[in-house]
């Protein structure tokens, strides 16, 4: 009898974790779309701006983080479900702890800046150059998680990064024909060291996302979660809104619609959409953090890399030549060899799991 029921036990257990993975797949599935969507169509549309004629750095920067007021109908839709399911109102946790705070305003602070640096190199940078440097935050983001959150690097997850990387490269020895017409020396390398400097700070944020989360002190749910990210995301608002301030930019945008190349009206409605787009693509960044790991992130947003270069192509005055097909296939390579690492140490586990959940208990 006992025996009995220690395997309906042991089967409940099964149950659980199986449909915990499927939820966590779920979510890494739903969380790769929005940095999809976000980060394709956002840096598409910072690019339009500046090709016909916008100028303002900080605004830009404003609008990757400009839609976190978004996030508060969700983080209401959970308050209310938990309200009405726990009758203490006192065991709800509405707020993140002061030390997850801290921790958010400084990745907001630091979001701000690398926003800024982003679209600094991406105002003189064709979208070619400028998301492959981008692109660089994978192996940033892999030093900073490895010292910071002491990720280990498998011999998958390794060869995703070297086969990433190499791609990036051979972009990079094959770009001089991209380069825009009329664009200094001065302007154009210093965009691109801006855009690598951003990369680096952009995988400090990634690892730092994750160490927050190891050291919150408290259980990190996914109510949690979607609360730093949007006291991160308001923080990086706020500091892009100062900076805006004193640049005087805010006086500036009625002037730059009325002399925009395709007209007030699109300029209004390119403002609108990069804010919802990018806004998007942090949330899905975040949330792949919290899913899976600062490292998965990373590599997901280098394989967008080459997806970029062909919708920059198709939407914009760029070349995509025999390199860049090649940069693809090695990037789309890398992504494979992870997720095929992934999955290997996921059924290695299940089995590990298995075998003691089923071993009979040693007198």
């Amino acid at each position: 009898m006992g025996m009995e029921i220690e395997q309906e036990g042991n089967y409940d257990k099964r149950k659980k974790i199986k449909n915990f993975m499927s939820i966590k797949t779920l979510l890494i599935l739903i969380n790769c779309i929005f940095i999809s969507v976000g980060q394709i169509s956002g840096v598409l549309l910072v690019r339009i701006y500046y090709l016909h004629g916008g100028k303002r750095k900080w605004l830009q920067a404003f609008l990757l983080t400009a839609g976190f007021p978004i996030l508060i109908l969700p983080i209401s839709i959970s308050y209310v479900k938990k309200r009405k399911k726990i009758t203490n109102n006192n065991n709800i946790r509405l707020f993140v702890t002061p030390k997850l705070a801290i921790f958010s305003a400084i990745l907001g602070i630091l979001l701000g800046i690398c926003s800024y640096l982003y679209t600094f190199g991406m105002s003189y940078l064709p979208v070619s150059i400028s998301s492959l440097l981008s692109s660089t935050s994978l192996a940033f983001t892999a030093i900073f998680a490895y010292f910071m959150v002491k990720h280990k690097f498998t011999d998958y997850s390794v060869n995703a990064v070297v086969l990433m990387m190499l791609g990036s490269i051979i972009l990079g020895l094959h770009m001089n024909g991209d380069r825009p017409i009329g664009e200094s020396n001065r302007r154009y390398t210093l965009g691109f060291v801006m855009t690598l400097v951003g990369a680096a700070l952009h995988g400090f944020v990634n690892a730092g996302v994750e160490y927050s989360h190891v050291k919150a002190g408290v259980v990190v749910t996914f109510d949690l979660v979607m609360q730093m990210q949007f006291l991160i995301s308001m923080f990086s608002a706020l500091f892009c809104i100062v900076a805006m301030i004193i640049n005087k930019d805010f006086q500036a945008i009625t002037r730059e619609a009325e002399e925009f190349g395709l007209g007030q009206r699109k300029y209004y409605m390119i403002l609108a959409l990069t804010a919802i787009s990018l806004q998007t693509m942090i949330i899905g960044n975040l949330g792949m953090i919290f899913c899976s790991s600062a490292l998965l992130s990373g590599i997901v947003n280098a394989l967008l890399v080459p997806i970029q270069q062909i919708f920059a192509v198709m939407f914009l005055p760029e070349r995509f030549n025999s390199d860049k097909w090649m940069a693809l296939a090695m990037c789309l390579w890398g992504f494979a060899s992870y997720f095929y690492g992934e999955y290997k140490d996921s059924m290695t586990n299940k089995v590990t799991k298995n075998k003691h959940a089923t071993l009979p208990d040693q007198v």
